[in-house]
C-alpha cells in the first residue's frame, strides 16, 4: 500500500484546483462589487445567484469531511442503510421548496432569528441567535475544521496543525468575498467534489473485482452485493446491531423527517442560499440540490462497503486498525492512499473542496446572524451598510480563529464527527422544528409556547437520553421503540427519541397557545395564502422524478 504522501502530479492537480477556485472567486468579487455593496447583498447575494449556483452551494455546504469520512465509515459498518440521510434529504428538499421557502420570501425573512422576532418576540429571537452562534462555532465549525484537517492530513502526510491552519485560511479568503463569491465558487467546488469522489468509487469497485479475479466496476458491484448482502438493506430489523442508529421504519415515517426538515428548512446555514433569490429561482436551485443528493451515496457510501468486503476477505487488516481495534472511519483514507498519481491529487482536491465550502458557508452564516441579529439590533442599531459589512468580515475571521483554537480540545476524533454533531444538535432539533412549523402554519401559536418548545424540548431530550440508567425500558422493546445498547441497557433509538420529543413539544405548544389566547389568532401570525404553495409545471415534473427514484431505490434495497 502507498504511504500517505502526494507526488508531483498530485500537487499539480491540486494547484490547478486552487488556482481555478481562487481566480474565479476574485473574478466574481470584482464583477459583482460595483453592483451592490449593502449588507443584504454581502450576506445573502440578493438577486445575484442563479438556480444552479444555489443548488451547487447547498450541496457544497452540506457535504464535508463528516460525510466523506464518517458516512463512508458507516457504510463499512452498517452498509447502504446510512444512505437514508442522503435520499430522505432529497425528498425533504422538495418539501422545503414547496412549503418553507415561499413563507420566508413572502415575509421578507433574511435570517432565522429575524423570523423568530417577527413571528414571536425579541426574547425568543435573541435566545436562539445566541444559541445558534454557539452551536455553529463550538460544534459545527470546529468539527468540520478538525475532521477536514484530519482527513487531509491522512492522505497528504502534512501535520494536522498545518492542514487546519491552511484550510481555515483558504476558507476565510473565500468567505470574505460574501455570499456571491461563496455561491459561485461552490459550483467549482461541487465539480471537484463529485469528480474526485467518483474517482474513488471507481477505484473501490475496481479493487473488489480485481480481488476476486474479474474486471470492471459492474462486476465489482455485483460481487459486493453477493459477498455482503446484509449491507444492502435500507430498512434494518430490530435484531440488527445498528438498529439503535437507524431504527427500521423510523427512517421513513419517524424521526428522520425531523432531522432533515430542521436541517434543510430551519437552518440559517442552509436556507441562506435561497433567501436572496426570487421564488422560482430558489425552488429550481433546491430541486437541483435534490437531484445531486441522489448521487451522494454513490460517492460516500459505496467506497465504505467496498472496503468492508475487501477487509472481510483479508485485505487492509493492518490499515483499518487504530489503537488495536478496527476503526470504520479509516475506510475512506485507506482507499484514497491507493489511488494512482494524479487521481489522488484530484480526490485530495475533492476533499479539500468539500471542507472549504462547508467552512465558508458556516462562517458566512455566523457572520450574518451576529451582524444582523445581534450587532445591528442590540450593539449598534444606527450602523450603516458599510459598517455592517466590515463587522461581518471581522466576525468571519474571529469565528475561524476560535474554531482553530478550540477544535483540538473537544475530543471530536474520539466521538466521531458525525456522532459529535448529531449528539449536540439532536437535543434541540425537535423543539426548534416544532417552534418553526407551528409558527408557519398555525396563527394561534404564542411566544410562550415557542419558549416552551425550546426549553422543554431540550429538557425532555436530556431525560430520554439518561432514562435507561434510571429505569427499565425493556417493555418498550415489545413495541419496537427500545433496543439493548452496548452496556446491556434498553435504550430508545436516537431517531425515535427525537420523534417523541417533537410530539411532546407540539402538544405542549398547542395547550399553552389555546390557554393563553383563548383560541384567538395571534396578530404576529405570518402572511400566508394557498397560492404561495403552487409550483410551476417544470418543478412538479422534476419533483415527481426525484420522488419516483427514491421509491424505486427503497423498493430495490428494502
Amino acid at each position: 500500500m502507498k504511504t500517505n504522501v502526494l507526488d508531483t502530479k498530485d500537487y499539480i492537480v491540486f494547484l490547478i484546483y486552487f488556482i481555478i477556485v481562487a481566480a474565479y472567486g476574485l473574478y466574481i468579487y470584482r464583477k459583482k462589487k460595483s453592483a451592490a455593496t449593502g449588507s443584504k447583498d454581502y450576506f445573502l447575494a440578493e438577486g445575484s445567484l442563479t438556480w444552479w449556483a444555489i443548488g451547487a452551494s447547498l450541496i457544497a455546504s452540506n457535504i464535508s469531511a463528516e460525510q466523506f469520512i464518517g458516512m463512508s465509515g458507516s457504510g463499512f459498518k452498517m452498509g447502504l442503510a446510512i444512505a437514508t440521510y442522503e435520499w430522505m434529504a432529497a425528498v425533504t428538499l422538495i418539501v422545503v421548496a414547496v412549503f418553507f421557502i415561499p413563507v420566508y420570501l413572502k415575509n421578507k425573512i433574511s435570517t432565522m432569528p429575524q423570523f423568530l422576532h417577527q413571528r414571536y418576540n425579541g426574547t425568543v429571537a435573541m435566545i436562539m441567535a445566541v444559541f445558534w452562534l454557539l452551536l455553529y462555532v463550538v460544534v459545527n465549525l470546529t468539527s468540520i475544521l478538525y475532521l477536514g484537517a484530519l482527513a487531509v492530513s491522512s492522505i497528504s502526510g502534512f501535520s494536522l496543525e498545518l492542514c487546519m491552519y491552511a484550510i481555515a485560511a483558504f476558507a476565510i479568503i473565500i468567505t470574505l468575498g460574501g455570499m456571491k463569491v461563496i455561491g459561485y465558487t461552490d459550483v467549482i467546488q461541487v465539480f471537484f467534489l463529485i469528480l474526485g469522489g467518483l474517482a474513488t468509487t471507481y477505484l473501490a469497485l475496481s479493487l473488489v473485482s480485481e480481488h476476486y479475479g474479474t474486471e470492471g466496476i459492474l462486476n465489482g458491484y455485483q460481487l459486493m452485493t453477493s459477498k455482503a448482502s446484509e449491507h444492502f438493506h435500507m430498512i434494518l430489523k430490530p435484531d440488527n446491531e445498528n438498529y439503535i442508529d437507524l431504527p427500521g421504519l423510523s427512517v421513513l415515517v419517524g424521526g428522520m423527517w425531523i432531522v432533515n426538515l430542521n436541517y434543510w428548512g430551519c437552518n440559517q446555514y442552509i436556507t441562506q442560499r435561497a433567501l436572496g433569490a426570487d421564488l422560482k429561482t430558489a425552488r429550481a436551485g433546491i430541486l437541483f440540490a435534490a437531484f445531486l443528493k441522489l448521487l451522494m451515496p454513490v460517492i460516500v457510501v459505496l467506497p465504505g462497503i467496498a472496503a468492508y468486503v475487501l477487509y472481510k476477505d483479508g485485505a487492509f487488516q493492518t490499515e483499518m486498525l487504530q489503537d488495536g481495534s478496527v476503526n470504520p472511519d479509516r475506510a475512506y483514507p485507506v482507499l484514497l492512499n491507493l489511488l494512482p498519481s494524479g487521481l489522488k491529487g484530484l480526490s485530495f482536491a475533492a476533499l479539500t473542496a468539500a471542507v472549504v465550502a462547508s467552512l465558508a458557508g458556516k462562517a458566512n452564516s455566523i457572520a450574518t446572524i451576529f451582524t444582523l441579529d445581534i450587532y445591528k439590533k442590540v450593539l449598534k442599531p444606527d450602523a450603516d451598510e458599510r459598517n455592517l459589512v466590515i463587522i461581518g468580515k471581522v466576525a468571519i475571521i474571529v469565528s475561524m480563529i476560535l474554531g482553530v483554537l478550540i477544535a483540538p480540545h473537544l475530543g471530536i476524533d474520539k466521538k466521531g464527527g458525525f456522532q459529535y454533531i448529531q449528539e449536540y444538535t439532536g437535543f434541540v432539533s425537535p423543539g426548534i422544528f416544532a417552534m418553526f412549523i407551528l409558527g408557519f402554519f398555525w396563527k394561534k401559536t404564542t411566544s410562550n409556547a415557542a419558549l416552551f418548545a425550546t426549553i422543554g424540548g431540550f429538557g425532555l431530550s436530556l431525560l430520554l437520553k439518561f432514562l435507561p440508567g434510571m429505569t427499565d425500558l425493556s417493555w418498550l422493546a415489545d413495541f419496537g421503540f427500545a433496543v439493548k445498547n452496548s452496556g446491556g441497557l434498553y435504550e430508545i433509538p436516537f431517531l425515535d427519541r427525537m420523534g417523541f420529543v417533537f410530539l411532546f413539544c407540539v402538544l405542549g405548544m398547542v395547550v399553552i397557545s389555546l390557554t393563553e389566547n383563548k383560541g384567538e389568532v395571534n396578530p404576529k401570525g405570518l402572511e400566508i395564502d394557498s397560492a404561495m404553495f403552487r409550483t410551476s409545471r417544470g418543478f412538479a415534473v422534476g419533483a415527481l422524478i426525484v420522488i419516483g427514484l427514491i421509491v424505486a431505490l427503497y423498493s430495490v434495497y428494502w
